[in-house]
């Protein structure tokens, strides 16, 4: 696994590539960050700007991850945060779903979800 990051003014845009054994292996996947003004005090905006077949993100590319919400500390960095959105992705968490259905199929039909996990990768992720 492997992230880049460029700085651009209150953003900063992410690029997380994943070489393992996982259905997003060979993909792209770009998010955006938005530091708000009264950061490092309250969370990051993070979202994915590519398109990911996951249960925890959602089509508009928001993420279900509690580091994001509750569970924020001024002590973590951006590079914290970025890990443990790659640990989300090879562990997803079904059971805080923000897309049910996926959690379901995550659940109850392993082969199916990484079927369509690759698929969703093929289509969204190469470059």
């Amino acid at each position: 696994m492997l992230f880049s990051v460029c700085l651009l003014f209150l953003y900063l845009f992410a690029c997380l590539c994943f070489q393992s054994d996982s259905p997003y292996q060979g993909g792209v996947f770009f998010l955006t960050i938005h530091f708000p003004t009264d950061y490092p005090f309250k969370p990051p905006k993070v979202a994915f700007t590519t398109r990911i077949y996951h249960p925890n993100i959602n089509s508009n590319g928001s993420i279900c991850l509690d580091i994001l919400r509750s569970q924020w500390s001024p002590a973590l960095t951006i590079s914290k945060v970025l890990l443990s959105i790659c640990s989300l992705l090879c562990d997803p968490n079904p059971d805080d779903p923000l897309v049910p259905e996926i959690a379901r199929i995550y659940k109850t039909d392993s082969q199916k979800y990484n079927k369509l996990a690759q698929e969703w990768t093929t289509k969204y992720a190469m470059l």
